[in-house]
């Protein structure tokens, strides 16, 4: 027993001999059984935490717990140990996905035990996501939606805003669909409405590179599309993947299919695109999403489109949250009698699944 207990005060120097005490107990005891029932972390406040681990993402790990009638969200920094027999997908910074349990050996590594019986030694900072697995279909979901709404006294303006997206998450691929929408309407004024929407699909590789299969969509009264369907295929790689930010880059080929409310000015054509994203989320409460698509047409001699979006996100109690997103297009050869760009600036109430 001393040998045993000297070793943990070794494992854990920042632990208090009373608390390590009770915590070894806590492990052997028949009626408290952690590999059978719960998750245990250990913060560098000093606190200890005893609960089920939902997961973890953007550098917040979310956990539940018995004794509280709602979640806690934890910065990953702010932990010091954590050990789980529960089933995860585990990301690592350098791209790989595996899937296993999590011990610390101490406050900087941790052994990730993986379902092909081997262990994988990582240092903390390395993991940027847990997901558990060992739940069903609607567990692997994710989901927010956003509601605007603005009404005005003079001339009768009326603007509704929607902005929507679901995913799902699997062990090497993940699926996305978005849908976003404004329409405005006042006296004497032809109203304006803009939808835009796309469904993405992506399959990962080793060394953080993907392969991207997307299809999006675009209806715009400023610009006069109709309807504007782009097909696209390309591979792309995260440069940066950690518990603060990411950034990647895609690129590859697309097919654009346009119809015009101007009769006889539908348009195909093929398009090279290079797009990139940056997520910052290690801000506290505030998270930045900037993302930007340019589009070099192959078919159209000297053409060229942009789509750029920008989210400023904060966090409010219980998943709801406050964002400011501004969107914008830019095509050099428009519809005949409409605007080469359009913007969008919309704030919104939201909550997320």
């Amino acid at each position: 027993m001393k040998v045993v207990l000297k070793t943990l005060f070794n494992m854990f120097p920042t632990m208090s001999k009373p608390n390590l005490c009770l915590f070894f107990f806590l492990m052997i005891s028949p009626n408290f059984s952690f590999a059978q029932t719960t998750d245990s972390l250990y913060l560098t406040n000093g606190d200890m935490i005893v609960g089920e681990i939902k997961g973890m993402d953007r550098g917040v790990l979310t956990i539940e717990t018995d004794y509280s009638d709602s979640d806690f969200k934890i910065e990953w920094d702010g932990i010091s140990t954590i050990f789980s027999n529960s089933f995860f997908l585990i990301i690592l910074s350098e791209g790989k996905r595996l899937n296993g349990n999590l011990k610390s050996v101490s406050a900087e590594k941790i052994l990730i035990f993986t379902s092909d019986s081997s262990v994988v030694d990582a240092q903390k900072e390395d993991i940027v996501f847990l997901k558990e697995i060992e739940k069903g279909f609607w567990d692997r979901l994710y989901a927010s939606i956003d509601f605007g709404l603005s009404i005005t006294k003079a001339n009768n303006l009326r603007q509704l805003s929607l902005r929507s997206n679901a995913g799902y998450i699997a062990d090497k691929w993940s699926a996305d669909a978005n849908f976003n929408s404004v329409n405005s309407s006042q006296d004497d004024v032809e109203p304006i409405r803009r939808t835009d929407g796309g469904l993405t699909y992506r399959y990962f590789l080793p060394k953080d590179w993907f392969v991207i299969g997307q299809v999006n969509f675009l209806s715009n009264t400023e610009q006069k599309i109709d309807l504007r369907t782009t097909g696209k295929l390309g591979i792309g790689n995260y440069l940066v993947h950690t518990n603060q930010s990411y950034w990647a880059f895609q690129g590859g080929a697309s097919f654009n299919n346009e119809k015009f409310s101007n009769e006889g000015s539908d348009k195909q054509s093929m398009e090279a695109f290079l797009g990139t994203e940056l997520n910052l989320f290690d801000i506290g409460n505030l998270s930045l999403l900037t993302n930007g698509t340019v589009y070099p047409s192959i078919t159209e001699k000297g053409r060229w489109r942009a789509d750029l979006n920008f989210d400023a996100k904060y966090d409010l109690p219980l998943d709801f949250y406050i964002k400011l997103g501004v969107s914008y297009n830019y095509d050099n050869q428009p519809a005949e009698n409409s605007s080469t760009d359009d913007y969008v600036f919309q704030t919104t109430f939201g909550w997320s699944l």
